[in-house]
């Protein structure tokens, strides 16, 4: 059997460097992609194949797709739609332009690559498509309304696909992640400053009590977080497994936000939500 192939999105850093580290090492050949041209340079000099997509970039996913494509002779196992980025924020405050940006770059985009990738998987015989959605992909907090809001889409969306996939030789999986270390503070952080006018809200006090801390403050330590090689554990099960699950939940409270949402009425699962 030839080299097994990989496409993966958001490598830049956190879980999409590190899942691309650990398969090359497992033997998979990966194509590590990333927004930005010096940090595919930067993967390149550590002897990974990097070049750029950027899902806000419909025309570099589809050079995406054909570089991909044409270095593995037409060939691609799997695909792990990974990167997103989150705007902080009461949903009241968060401007339209900011949510249709958003829904570009954590959903619209992945739909894009995911469309483009099918055909070569079904013309091969087989394939993996791996979706990284979050545990805001089943149940909402507070402040994080646009960030919910892509990850609810990508939820129905990847259960659609998955169901229409039935008749094809391709698996649909998706991964659920809960707390993990990565910069992805760090990035809403930047999000934050581009689009929310918090000063001029009607929540200023709480956005200086509550979200600034957060967001600014040196934070606790979560200790349910885990490195993003918890997330690349379930990919590897997700990708190698000969019938892989639907779904596979990372952390603690993922798998209790999961049940959760399952047993409790909503107004129950409302008061216990809101306290977080």
């Amino acid at each position: 059997m030839s080299e097994r192939t990989v496409l993966i999105t958001g490598c830049s850093s956190g879980i999409g460097l590190d899942a691309a580290r650990t398969l090359k090492s497992r033997g998979w050949r990966v194509f590590a992609t990333c927004r930005a041209d010096a940090d595919c340079e930067r993967l390149r000099g550590e002897g990974l194949e990097s070049f750029r997509l950027d899902y806000a970039d419909p025309a570099s996913i589809t050079a995406a797709v054909r570089e991909a494509l044409d270095r593995s002779d037409g060939r691609l196992d799997a695909l792990f739609n990974n990167g997103a980025h989150a705007i902080p924020g009461a949903v009241e405050d968060i401007p339209t332009d900011a949510l249709r940006a958003i829904f570009e770059a954590n959903l619209f985009g992945w739909h894009e690559l995911t469309r483009q990738v099918i055909p070569a998987m079904r013309a091969q015989g087989h394939g993996r498509i791996v979706n990284c959605s979050s545990v805001l992909g089943l149940i909402a907090l507070k402040w994080r309304g646009a960030y919910v809001a892509t990850k609810f889409a990508l939820e129905g969306l990847t259960d659609t696909l998955r169901l229409e996939m039935r008749d094809t030789p391709i698996e649909i999986v998706t991964i659920e992640p809960g707390p993990i270390g990565t910069k992805f503070r760090e990035n809403a952080v930047k999000q934050f400053e581009r689009w929310i006018d918090w000063e001029s809200s009607a929540r200023a006090e709480q956005y200086r009590t509550s979200l600034l801390r957060r967001l600014y403050g040196p934070g606790a330590a979560d200790r349910f977080e885990l490195p993003p090689a918890a997330v690349t554990a379930r990919l590897i099960r997700a990708l190698e497994a000969r019938r892989p699950r639907p779904r596979y939940y990372v952390t603690l409270p993922t798998h209790a936000m999961a049940a959760a949402r399952r047993l409790l009425p909503a107004r129950p699962l409302d008061w216990l939500l809101a306290k977080g």
